[in-house]
């Protein structure tokens, strides 16, 4: 069947570009009035507020970093401190670059992609800038004590590229290096050893990687003592095979399964699995010493085994400990590690409030077991910690939780599979704003949203958000749970939490609203075209909608793992069940939706929102498009059009679930 609307797949042509701005016009004339400039306002304070705390990175030497934006400073400040100065309530900040004053030198829309700084040494670094927010970037070095771009230093023009330092005069570089040099998921193939001075075209090749692999990369470890080179080669999204790269350039494949995670300290090497292996089942952490393993030694000790409510969430490295950040029904617990003959020893961090989420921040590997860990809760403001109690900062709290209360509920799945989920307020039957994401093993906590506080719940509404299979919630057999064929369970998941609200009396199907991004995203999609009965009012922002071409847009074949593959007549088989842009029909009411995208998103093709509104409309139902020209995948650039979407999103659910209510 001919695609009537590939056209909008078009980035470059005027005729998208003016219907793009059309409906842009629509939306705004539709939802910008005083009501909505006054959200919209509120909205802006928090994000531009002076009180917000940052959460800073360590670079090695010293000194607090961190990105900041603000009202006076809306591209942002990249920007440093010393540990005396940081906790104070203003502290005196070196900056290092400020990318306004770049964009008004340069005449262009840089937005700040990250940096990484050489180690040892600490005077210089590799800044990532990409242009209007996008996935690809451009890389130039800077120089940390002159406060300046090195003239004639290393610099990459805009790709989808992964550089890191080697020594002062060495980068890994995996980049675009020209015809063949991509993966058929738009990132590097092949990665080069690049020497200071010399043109990049005379880079050593330290390895190729196949046409449909997802991304090659390497890295250097620069602890003196244990200095090692490693190259990663991500066939699919979960699967990855490891090297070491001894001095003369041998590559030493390091026989772990492909799913497993890998990470090396010093003599220790930790392997996260995702499948059972040898007699370890799958979610389970496991230490050994490196150099053993890779001599055929297999002295492997477990320093987590999940049950069927515990799933491992993150780690990290201190110069002599190990953090392990863990959930149980969603709820975080953190453990300090230490290697110990004949066993390592645990000691548990205080925990948080019961429904609050605490996380690593940053640690000091290299040189200390120094560690920064932050908590928050959906009525908590952050708060900021140096070690186990050494408060560093405190978040305002920017609305007023008076009567609010935080509840957690478990709904039952379409198999029986009871699937837990967070209500915030919602005392009584009202107006509720349902969320999820359901996908690639990522888990959804408790956060503190100021916007979402001062858009949704002081407004009197309900927020409500839902631990779905194909997230990590409870570690890889709940994302697999919901993979390829299987991805319905996401969806019955998401219906069954929806159905759940309403049996308790929280909201109606007329006043619950729903809201999600990229592949929660999709997940809007599939509940506004396969369960329209259950909700009022959608938002969908960043999606998947056409699963018959995602493949085919930008970096999608990369999730092929993920979803599967609508060229292979089976896989296109389950696909087209639920793929929302095949599904609409002209003959079932559909609530109300509101798409949020952005031209410049080089990770999901904007044509998704586009080709759905089209089709929508075409066959009788309400769609609003809004696709703002810069943001990248975040769809905002700047704490202005931040703003704008934030308040498009609560702004459009308020008004149609009132009106439905």
């Amino acid at each position: 069947m001919i695609d009537p609307y590939l056209w909008l797949e078009d980035l470059d042509s005027p005729d998208a570009s003016r219907w793009v701005s059309e409906r842009n016009a629509e939306t705004l004339a539709s939802l910008a009035d005083a009501e909505f400039a006054r959200l919209r306002d509120a909205v802006r304070e928090v994000l531009d507020s002076k009180e917000r705390i940052s959460f800073p990175a360590w670079r090695g030497d010293g000194f607090y970093y961190d990105f900041w934006r603000d009202a006076d400073h809306p591209r942002g400040l990249w920007r440093r401190t010393t540990p005396e100065e940081f906790p104070r309530d203003e502290p005196d900040w070196d900056v290092l670059l400020d990318l306004d004053a770049l964009n008004a030198a340069e005449g262009t829309n840089w937005t700040w992609g990250g940096a990484t700084v050489l180690r040892p040494g600490y005077d210089r670094c590799l800044i990532s800038l990409a242009r209007g927010g996008s996935d690809a970037v451009v890389v130039r070095e800077f120089d940390l004590v002159a406060r300046a771009f090195v003239k004639d230093g290393f610099a990459l023009p805009e790709a989808k590229s992964d550089v890191g330092w080697i020594d002062a005069d060495h980068i890994f570089v995996a980049t675009d290096f020209g015809d063949g040099s991509l993966t058929s998921s738009g990132y590097a193939r092949i990665v080069k050893r690049w020497r200071r001075g010399t043109p990049l075209s005379e880079a050593e090749t330290v390895f190729e990687g196949q046409h449909d692999d997802v991304l090659i990369s390497a890295s250097h470890d620069p602890v003196p003592g244990y200095e090692r080179d490693f190259v990663v080669q991500r066939v699919e999204f979960f699967r990855t095979r490891y090297h070491l790269r001894r001095p003369d350039g041998e590559l030493v494949r390091i026989e772990i399964p492909e799913d497993a995670d890998f990470d090396v300290h010093r003599e220790w090497m930790l392997i996260r699995l995702r499948t059972p292996w040898r007699e370890f089942p799958a979610g389970a952490l496991i230490v050994t010493d490196f150099d053993d393993f890779l001599a055929g030694g297999r002295d492997l000790t477990v320093l987590f085994q999940p049950d069927d409510r515990t799933s491992l969430s993150s780690y990290a490295w201190t110069r002599h400990h190990l953090l392990l950040a863990t959930l149980a029904d969603v709820k975080t617990r953190i453990e300090i590690l230490t290697p110990g003959s004949p066993s390592w020893t645990r000691e548990p961090l205080d925990a948080a409030g019961e429904f609050d989420n605490t996380w690593i921040v940053d640690t000091e590997p290299e040189s200390s077991d120094a560690y920064l860990i932050a908590s928050e809760g959906f009525l908590q403001p952050a708060s900021l910690r140096l070690g186990a109690s050494t408060v560093l900062k405190r978040e305002p709290a920017f609305f007023d939780t008076e009567g609010l209360a935080v509840r957690q509920h478990f709904a039952v799945s379409a198999d029986g599979t009871r699937v837990p989920y967070f209500v915030v307020g919602g005392d009584g039957c009202g107006p509720a704003l349902l969320t999820g994401y359901g996908g690639f093993e990522i888990s959804r906590t408790p956060d503190y949203g100021g916007v979402r506080g001062r858009g949704w719940l002081a407004r009197g509404g309900a927020y409500v958000l839902a631990n779905i299979r194909g997230g990590g919630e409870y570690g890889p057999a709940w994302h697999q749970a919901a993979l390829r064929e299987n991805r319905t369970k996401a969806y019955e998941d998401f219906a069954a939490v929806a159905r759940d609200l309403v049996d308790r009396g929280i909201t109606t199907p007329a006043q619950l609203g729903i809201t999600g991004g990229s592949n929660g995203g999709l997940l809007m999609g599939v509940m506004l075209t396969r369960y329209p009965e259950l909700f009022g009012a959608v938002v969908a922002a960043v999606p998947l909608l056409d699963m018959r071409r995602y493949t085919k847009l930008l970096a999608g074949k990369s999730w092929i793992a993920e979803y599967g593959d609508p060229d292979v007549a089976g896989d296109w088989e389950f696909l087209r069940g639920y793929s929302p842009y095949q599904n609409v029909r002209p003959d079932r009411p559909y609530p109300p939706v509101l798409f949020l995208t952005s031209t410049r998103d080089d990770r999901v093709h904007p044509g998704h929102a586009r080709k759905m509104l089209a089709l929508l409309r075409e066959n009788g139902h309400e769609a609003w498009l809004y696709e703002n020209v810069e943001g990248g995948h975040g769809a905002a650039a700047d704490n202005e059009q931040a703003a704008t979407r934030e308040a498009l999103c609560l702004e459009f659910l308020w008004r149609k679930l009132h009106q439905g209510g």
